[in-house]
Parts: structure tokens; C-alpha cells; sequence
């Protein structure tokens, strides 16, 4: 029998439910099991559940056929646990290090009380962190066991199930369990500490609470705001079958009068039109469950009046601090205005359904994924208009006579950008784009993710040097779908842009190519003309090397391999073909001996090249290091080798979701010798490197197949059917478990 119990219910969370699984299961304290409560959970949570009870025999999954809600998906994992305690872990929160074994000595110092309340955490998705004002109230119980009458302060923490762990012989003694809706918490948290004949408190942080920017249920706008009343009406229901309910009605009538009101003056809590009605039956709750002779505290006297009453007792007290704050928003607005005037959508013009705007690379041209999603709506659907906004005249004259283009910021950007329906984008549009309802916004990305990104940025202070991560999530904000191509992007995704958008399995538009080009006669058609193009002779091996830039250094550039070495150790018959990073386009890495070589033909330079997927179809290997290109390059199912001879500062300066070292798509080489070796040997094109290659593609090319633009273009553009990719089941990572691990 273990000592603890950790049921996990589990729906919509996949971005951090490795997090949470992981802070349990590497606990120093290792005498626990886990029920994973899997509510039905339409993403790829049961997936991964089933993967960690595959691996460690201590978790148990529990599949439920339908969603019940957490409450009753608690329920469901109750009578599956044997452990002295039942310990309650929201899948979104983590416990911290050493925690159960504090949990654990903890118990034993206090003879297993009914109930051991510590201490938490809110973690902020921006990085910061809050202990909980009322820790002291923790400490000053230390020294003993006690019940509430002897410690009614106890009840002034939060009433939650998850700070608490639960004795559960206790629990199963009085029948406790979930009622079905929002707040269920808190009709079990008041019986089952009103109840208890010993509890005991640990002043400990014991749980991380996470505060998720966005997707936390109880900070949603909603109706079901109002199943408040129903839960405290189980409280009171509860307190009547208690032989003293008299001495506990006074406290709980004002704490459900302030929960109400706290309820009620959240701006995000209720729709607007149905504030009045909540304060009416808050106020009906109120009186019904009034104890005679027991005075009213100053601060819920409104609940005695009207709501207009309410209202305006709000609206004087809130004038004075308002005052100075709303000057300030004035002028700030002022300033928006000028910014957003050139932007914003004007009149009061409908959208056009069949106007698509699309944009790429910062507006560089048409490119990426939303190239491709515009050549195939062309194709397809050519009663589609497509219109590209290019950031200047330089860009505007690289694009074919016919795609129709505005510039960034002109008078026409405003008028097409004022009735589009569709923005398709693998950037972000302009802060100042105001987004019209009804319209839809397509995000592409660029490419499966690596290296951390979005808010993941907040723990790498000098990779987000530059980067304005609260304004880019606000326009993340705007997305409506995110299109992935495989499970791990779209983890990734969710946690790294907490925003509300639908992710899309449709697979990479601009990888269509490379999926098609994977044949015997691949490097014939597209990749020969490319090779002619690029000056490449007929017959040469083509080595791509694609390396990213570095954090750690400023500007980016760091010489990890003398390109000169490289191109002449290959030897005779072999072209050394490179592709800078975007951003180091522009900085010194061409100048440092790369133009030189180029000039010589020494190597060929394709870092200009605006296609990347035609340098890689001229390519017979791709040489890179922690470059996203390697999960495109996969597609093409031709080798690859990664050089990781600074992983570590790599990781410890930008962090990265798993070790691509240990999960690599190749052969993996930690120095310049290595390389050298792998490519004069042979071996870069062995059976292992194929194997490795194959297990790669499975999960990061996983819905590539062909047919991706298509999918875009059909599904999300013209609202038909298509069916998705076909997959197969991804297989669990080879080392460890950190897909998206800290490094």
C-alpha cells in the first residue's frame, strides 16, 4: 500500500502535462501512485498519459468515455486508490522539489491526521512568482494537531481541494466526493475541515500553482459563474444535518456573501448583461441563509439593496482611484490612435468572404507556408483573391507580375486589410491591425520548434533580449487556427503562446514539395535546375550545411567550422553548399571569409536564396546543428547530420524542448574531427543513420503528407471536408522523457 495517492484528472492541458507528471514522478519520495484521470480529453493528453504508465508501473490510466468535468473525474479515481492518502494535483500544477518527502515526514511527525494543509505558490505565466499572503496562519498551527473550532482561522486560506492532502480512510468514513460544476471545490473543502478531528498544517511551498495567462476555467467569461450559489447551497445543506450548525452558519453565510461579491466585481467573471441577476440571487442566497440576531458586516450590506445600489456605491468608490489611472490610459490612447489610425479598419464596410491577405517573413515576399497555401488556393479555388503586403518597393519588385501586392502601411495596405476575411501569416501582422469579428486568422509558424520560443522565452533573459514577449502574445492573440506538423509542435504551441486559437493537424504547406520529391528520381526535375541555378556540377555529392545562430553571442554569429577546412576536406567530386540563418543574412558571417569563398567557388552561398526548399532538393545531405530545418529536411527522408560541439552553451543560453543529441534524425558529431570522419567514412549514409531517420520522421513529420496546402486551403478557406493525414502512433522519446523537459 503506497503512502500516497496522486490522482491527476486530466483534460485539455498538453502543453504542461509532461511538467506536471514529471515533478511527481521524479519526487526524491518514490512510495506513491498515480491515477491519471484521463476526462475525455480531445488532445493528445491520453496519448501521453499512456506513454508515462508504459514506462513507470506507479501511474495508472483511467480513460472515461465521456467528459464529466473535474469534479467528478476526481470521483472517478477515487475508488481506484490504495494509498494512506489521497493527494488531489491539478494537471496544470506542479509540485515542488522534495515535496512529498516534506509531505511525508510531516505525517508521521503528526500521527496521520484526517487532513495536512501546506503551503503553495502562484506562478505567473511571465515568470514571476507569489506565496500565499496567508502563510502565516500555516506557521502559527505548526505546533499541534487541532480542529477548526480551536483554529477557525484555518478556514481564511483558500478553499481548494489541491493544498491539502487527505487521509483516506477519512474521506471514505464520510462519504466526501465532487458534486457536478464550476466551484465544486468548494463544497468539499468546508465539510471535509469541519469534520476533521485532527488537522495538521505544513509551512512549507509544497505545490506550484500555475496562473495561466489564458484557459484557466474560473477566469472565463461565463454563465456557469452563477453555479457558485448551488455549491454554497450544498454547504448549508451540509451544515443543517450537524448537530451544531449554528456555531459555523455565521461564519459561512459571510463567506459566501464576500466569494459572491468577489465573483461579481471580477470584470472577466460574467457577461455583462447578466451581472443584475447574479447580484439578485446572490442576495436571495443571502437572505435565505441569514442567522437571526447575527449583524451584518459594513462590506455586504450592499447584498440588503438593489443592484443599482450596488452599482453606484462601486462607481463612488472606485471614482478617486480611477481619476489619476484613467488620465493616463487617456494619454496612452492617444498615442495608440495615432499609431492604429493608419490600420484600422474604417467605415463600416462588410468583410469580403472571398478576400484572402497574406503575408510572410516580416512581408518579404511570397514565401513559406503562406506561399504555398496562396499557390494552391490559386490552383484550387480561384475564385479566392489573394493579396500579399510586401514591407517596401525593393520587395514588391522580386514578386511575379501577377500576384497582387500592397505595401506595409499605404493607403491600399488599409482598405484590403479593412475587408479581408482571411490573414494568413507565418510571422505576426502589425500590433496596430485591429481584427474585425468575423474575419480569421491563420497562423503558419516556421517550421517544428527547437529552441524555446514564445513565453518559454521569460525563463532566457538573453534570448529574449529584443523580443517584447507580453506584446507578442497579445498578437498571438488574433490567431484563430495554428496550423502544426506533428504532436510536438503542437505541445509546443499551446504552452509557448497561451492564447485562444484552434491547432490545425493539416502538416507544413511549404513541405508539400519536399513529401512529393521523396522518390529514386528526386534529385531530378526541381532539384537538377536548382543545382544548374546554383552552379553546381553534374555528379557532385551536394553537403548542406544550415547552421542557426547562437544566444549566446552577440549578433548571433559564432565560426563553429572553417568553412574553407570543410569545403576541402570533402574532397574531389563534393560541392559545399551554405545557408546562414535569416537573421545573420545581413551581419558580418558573410563578410568573415563566406562572400570570399563564394566568389572563389570555393562553396556556394545560398543564404540569399529566397526558396530554402529548393536549396535543400539540391542537396544530397543536410549538415546542421540546432536549425529547425533538419524536421523539413526529413520529409525528403535523406541524411542528416547534426554537429553539436557547443550543445551545452546552446542550451543553457536559449534552452531547447528535448536533447536533439539523443533524439537526433542522424549521426551526431561533437567535434569538427567527428564531423570530418563521418563524411570522408561513408557513414553518414549508413543503415543506422537510416533507422535514426526514419524513427525522426515518424514524429516530427508526422502529418506531412503531400497534401498539406491543400488541406489549408480546403478546410480553413473554404469551410469543406478533407480527411486528415493519416498517422501513426507516435512512439515514445527513445531516451528519457523530455519532449518538453527543461534544459
Amino acid at each position: 500500500m503506497p503512502r500516497f495517492s496522486v490522482i491527476v484528472p486530466v483534460f485539455k492541458v498538453q502543453g504542461f502535462l509532461r511538467e506536471c507528471l514529471d515533478s511527481v514522478l521524479e519526487q526524491s519520495y518514490r512510495d506513491i501512485e498515480v491515477i491519471a484521470v484521463d476526462d475525455c480529453s480531445p488532445d493528445g493528453c491520453g496519448a501521453i498519459l499512456d506513454e508515462y504508465a508504459a514506462r513507470d508501473p506507479r501511474v495508472r490510466v483511467l480513460h472515461l468515455p465521456e467528459n464529466v468535468g473535474l469534479g467528478r473525474a476526481r470521483n472517478a479515481g477515487m475508488p481506484h486508490a490504495t494509498g494512506d492518502f489521497l493527494f488531489f494535483l491539478d494537471s496544470d500544477d506542479t509540485l515542488t522539489p522534495g515535496a512529498l518527502r516534506a509531505l511525508a515526514d510531516r505525517l508521521d511527525e503528526t500521527s496521520d491526521p484526517d487532513v495536512l494543509v501546506f503551503d503553495y505558490a502562484r506562478t505567473y505565466w511571465w515568470g514571476g512568482t507569489r506565496r500565499n499572503a496567508l502563510a502565516h496562519v500555516l506557521a502559527e498551527a505548526a505546533d499541534s494537531t487541532f480542529t477548526v473550532a480551536e483554529r477557525p482561522e484555518i478556514l481564511d486560506l483558500l478553499m481548494v481541494v489541491w493544498n491539502k492532502v487527505y487521509r483516506r480512510d477519512f474521506v471514505h468514513k464520510h462519504g466526501f466526493e465532487f458534486p457536478p460544476g464550476y466551484y465544486e471545490d468548494t463544497p468539499w473543502t468546508f465539510p471535509v475541515l469541519l469534520s476533521a478531528d485532527r488537522i495538521a498544517t505544513l509551512d512549507r511551498i509544497c505545490l506550484n500553482y500555475r496562473q495561466r495567462r489564458q484557459g484557466n476555467i474560473l477566469s472565463t467569461t461565463s454563465r456557469r459563474h452563477f453555479d457558485i450559489h448551488d455549491q454554497y447551497e450544498r454547504v448549508f445543506a451540509f451544515l443543517s444535518g450537524r448537530p451544531e450548525p449554528a456555531s459555523w452558519q455565521s461564519y459561512l453565510h459571510a463567506k459566501m456573501g464576500e466569494h459572491c461579491l468577489d465573483i461579481l466585481s471580477k470584470p472577466d467573471r460574467l457577461p455583462p448583461r447578466d451581472k443584475a441577476e447574479f447580484f439578485r440571487r446572490t442576495a436571495e442566497l443571502f437572505r435565505a441563509h441569514r442567522p437571526e440576531g447575527v449583524a451584518v458586516a459594513p462590506e455586504l450590506r450592499v447584498l440588503e439593496g438593489s443592484y443599482a445600489a450596488y452599482r453606484a456605491k462601486r462607481q463612488a468608490g472606485r471614482a478617486g482611484r480611477e481619476l489619476g489611472r484613467r488620465a493616463g490610459q487617456l494619454r496612452r490612447a492617444a498615442g495608440v490612435r495615432l499609431t492604429r489610425g493608419r490600420t484600422a479598419p474604417t467605415g463600416r464596410r462588410s468583410l469580403d468572404p472571398d478576400l484572402v491577405l497574406y503575408s510572410a517573413s516580416s512581408h518579404q515576399g511570397v514565401l513559406g507556408d503562406p506561399g504555398a497555401i496562396y499557390r494552391k488556393a490559386r490552383e484550387i479555388a480561384p475564385q479566392l483573391r489573394g493579396v500579399w503586403v510586401v514591407r517596401d518597393e525593393e520587395a514588391a519588385a522580386l514578386l511575379p507580375p501577377d500576384v497582387e501586392h500592397v505595401l506595409l502601411d499605404s493607403p491600399q495596405y488599409r482598405q484590403v486589410a479593412a475587408r479581408a476575411t482571411y490573414f494568413v501569416n507565418n510571422v505576426n501582422w502589425p500590433g496596430g491591425l485591429a481584427k474585425r469579428p468575423g474575419s480569421v486568422h491563420i497562423h503558419t509558424h516556421q517550421g517544428t520548434p527547437l529552441k524555446y520560443m514564445g513565453a518559454d522565452l521569460l525563463e532566457r533573459p538573453g534570448a529574449r533580449h529584443g523580443f517584447d514577449v507580453p506584446q507578442m502574445l497579445r498578437r498571438a492573440d488574433r490567431w484563430d487556427h495554428s496550423l502544426v506538423a506533428n504532436l510536438h509542435s503542437e505541445l509546443v504551441w499551446e504552452r509557448a503562446y497561451p492564447c485562444h486559437f484552434a491547432s490545425a493537424r493539416t502538416g507544413s504547406p511549404r513541405n508539400d514539395v519536399l513529401v512529393n520529391a521523396r522518390t529514386e528520381s528526386g534529385r531530378t526535375g526541381h532539384g537538377k535546375a536548382v543545382r544548374e541555378r546554383l552552379g553546381i556540377p553534374a555528379g557532385h555529392t551536394v553537403v548542406l550545411y544550415a547552421p542557426t545562430r547562437r544566444d549566446y553571442r552577440r549578433g548571433g554569429h559564432v565560426d563553429r567550422v572553417d568553412l574553407a577546412r570543410f569545403a576541402e576536406d570533402l574532397g574531389a567530386g563534393h560541392t559545399l553548399v551554405v545557408r546562414l540563418h535569416p537573421s545573420l543574412a545581413t551581419g558580418p558571417a558573410r563578410g568573415l571569409g563566406l562572400a570570399e569563398l563564394h566568389r572563389r567557388g570555393v562553396l556556394v552561398d545560398a543564404t540569399d536564396d529566397p526558396h530554402v526548399e529548393d536549396v535543400m532538393l539540391a542537396s544530397d545531405v543536410l549538415v546542421t546543428d540546432y536549425s529547425a530545418v533538419m524536421f523539413d529536411y526529413a520529409d525528403l527522408d535523406r541524411p542528416i547530420v547534426v554537429h553539436a560541439d557547443d550543445r551545452g552553451a546552446y542550451t543553457a543560453s536559449r534552452g531547447t524542448y528535448f536533447d536533439i543529441t539523443a533524439q537526433a534524425p542522424g549521426h551526431v558529431s561533437r567535434s569538427y574531427r567527428e564531423l570530418a570522419w563521418l563524411l570522408a567514412s561513408g557513414t553518414w549514409q549508413d543503415e543506422e543513420s537510416a533507422r535514426l531517420r526514419a524513427g525522426f520522421r515518424a514524429r516530427y513529420c508526422e502529418f506531412d503528407d503531400g497534401h498539406a496546402a491543400e488541406r489549408v486551403v480546403r478546410t480553413l478557406l473554404l469551410g469543406e471536408e478533407m480527411p486528415r493525414p493519416a498517422t501513426a502512433r507516435v512512439p515514445a522519446p527513445a531516451v528519457g522523457h523530455d519532449l518538453l523537459a527543461r534544459s
